[in-house]
């Protein structure tokens, strides 16, 4: 268990608000030494601060939508209006519109005073044009941390696409039916080794996303077996697409056999091939952040997904295992061991109330007109360990 655990401190978790905490609380004790100055002058320095605060990304935002304006207007924006989407787009949004009409009021309110300091006034004028300036070049760019809290947070990553197309495309439609196709799998094979607890799908995510099509070429104890039955749907116009699992049979260090159904994540041959191509700009380290990027959102996607809840184990495989020629076997039987232990806990707990249900079943069955319909509706939230509830029915009327 401690070691299924180490894998959560490799995945990066959603950046916080912390600039934003500190951002407040040194203007705060900025704000509060400036009011030991003279109520007069404090106006004045916060008018001063605000303007050349303001200014400059206005200025650069009327840069960009005199850009926008002339060459995109119709490719990029299609008749949409320019208050709703073209001034947002430019970075002149309410809330930077709102603080340069801050800026103009305490610039009016301490106009007098100003124009008294001339170095005060070109202060103004020089700061936004600089700032606008060294904007453009991209001296002021957003930094590397700013870019990939932005994709991340509007879900513009690669991974984040190719996580939910894995999903939508592939895994939503095959794990409903997962554990049907196990069962006739294990009526067919008598001579199988499928334990109580490998009845999901193995989704093997290797953080160098190099992926091999046979898993008997990486590991001596993996030995492809057979396939589960064969699932068809019309998809996209293809009718009876075919869509497979591979059984794999992992042997132990006792050499103990056991049989599971397990997968790469198709998807990160794409993230291999991107950082193999010079056009793509995808270098290896950006490629190992996509990757556990990808693993973060499918997980995510997965958790709040009730047809493919407890039908499935993502399997993160870390690169510092160069030296050890069965760590892919290793790291599938450790995964299959800690199902069993959870298939043991979820079937051992509900043996105290083995009289309740058959008293529900005589009940229902010595007075089947006895009682009204009733309808049971549960507020819970489903917990990770419970089947889906939808493929249930019993609580149907009776």
């Amino acid at each position: 268990m401690h070691c299924l655990r180490d894998e959560d401190a490799l995945i990066p978790s959603p950046r916080g608000s912390l600039p934003k905490v500190c951002g407040a609380l040194v203007a705060a004790i900025a704000t509060g030494g400036l009011l030991l100055l003279s109520p007069g002058r404090l106006i004045h320095l916060v008018a001063l601060a605000t303007l050349i605060v303001t200014l400059g990304p206005l200025l650069h935002g009327l840069y960009l939508l005199l850009e926008e304006l002339l060459h995109h207007s119709n490719t990029r924006y299609r008749g949409r209006s320019l208050l709703g989407h073209v001034l947002p787009a430019c970075g002149l949004g309410p809330k930077t519109l709102l603080a340069a009409a801050m800026a103009a009021l305490l610039l009016y309110l301490t106009r007098h005073s100003l124009m008294h300091k001339g170095q005060s006034w070109e202060l103004v004028v020089l700061v936004p044009v600089l700032y606008a300036l060294f904007k453009c070049l991209g001296v002021l760019g957003p930094s590397e941390v700013e870019v990939s809290d932005i994709c991340e947070e509007r879900k513009m990553n690669v991974a984040h696409g190719l996580a939910w197309s894995f999903y939508l495309g592939y895994l939503q439609l095959v794990l409903p039916s997962l554990e049907k196709s196990i069962d006739s799998f294990r009526g067919s094979h008598r001579d199988s080794f499928w334990g109580r607890g490998s009845q999901k799908l193995l989704i093997l995510i290797p953080l160098n996303a190099n992926i091999s099509h046979k898993l008997e070429d990486e590991d001596g104890n993996i030995q492809f077996y057979d396939s589960l039955p064969n699932s068809e749907l019309d998809r996209a116009g293809v009718r009876g697409r075919v869509y497979k699992h591979s059984v794999y049979r992992v042997k132990d260090k006792r050499g103990k056999a056991h049989d599971c159904a397990v997968e790469y994540a198709t998807p990160l041959l794409t993230l291999y091939r991107m950082s193999q191509e010079r056009s793509a700009g995808f270098g290896a380290s950006e490629r190992r952040q996509q990757v556990l990027l990808f693993y973060r959102t499918l997980r995510d996607v997965l958790d709040q997904s009730l047809e493919c809840r407890n039908r499935y184990r993502l399997i993160l495989i870390k690169d510092e295992h160069e030296d050890d020629p069965n760590f892919l076997s290793n790291t599938i039987l450790r995964h299959l061991e800690q199902q069993n232990k959870e298939e043991f806990c979820l079937n051992g707990a509900p043996q105290q109330e083995t009289n309740k249900p058959v008293e529900v079943e005589d009940w229902h069955n010595s007075e089947p007109m006895s009682r009204e319909p009733t309808l049971m509706i549960s507020l819970d939230r489903p917990q990770p360990l419970r089947g889906p509830v939808e493929d249930t029915d019993s609580f149907r009327a009776t």
